[in-house]
């Protein structure tokens, strides 16, 4: 097994676990840089189902542009070198997701299906779509940093 497919098993089962998406993801990087795995699992926190329950951009992709920040973002003495490329390669992240699964909004891709309403929220647990969809935007994510952060 190699390292990418070693993040995405850790992900996959941090989600199964109870964690979200934003937390799975950015939590399976946590080797690679030198904050401990809770600390990453707090920041991530309220980034989960499309920074928090708002449904906006997915919460996997939150986590690994998060992963992105930690290896190259602009730090107290960085440089706007730093900003711009940090900025670069969360877009490479972006459009790989979007190329992949069609966008990045979590509604959308969650059927259009409002998690904020009992009923939107019974919709998605009887089509099961934290298990068939989240799970695989959690793997996705984790492969396409990965790939940014292995190429940069």
């Amino acid at each position: 097994m190699n390292t990418t497919e070693k993040k995405q098993q850790l992900a996959a089962a941090t989600f199964q676990s109870g964690y979200n998406c934003a937390q799975s993801v950015l939590s399976s990087f946590a080797a690679d840089s030198s904050i401990e795995r809770d600390m990453l699992l707090r920041l991530a926190s309220p980034f989960g189902s499309g920074i928090a329950k708002t449904q906006e951009t997915c919460g996997a992709v939150t986590g690994g542009i998060m992963a992105i920040g930690l290896k190259y973002g602009k730090g107290v003495n960085g440089t706007e070198e730093e900003k711009a490329r940090a900025y670069e390669l969360s877009r490479q992240l972006i459009e790989g997701f979007t190329k992949e699964h069609g966008c990045t909004t979590c509604r959308t891709l969650m059927n259009g299906l409002d998690m904020n309403t009992p009923e939107g929220m019974a919709k998605i647990k009887e089509l099961d779509l934290f298990r068939l969809r989240c799970l695989n935007y959690v793997k996705s994510a984790v492969k396409l940093t990965e790939e940014i952060l292995g190429n940069n």
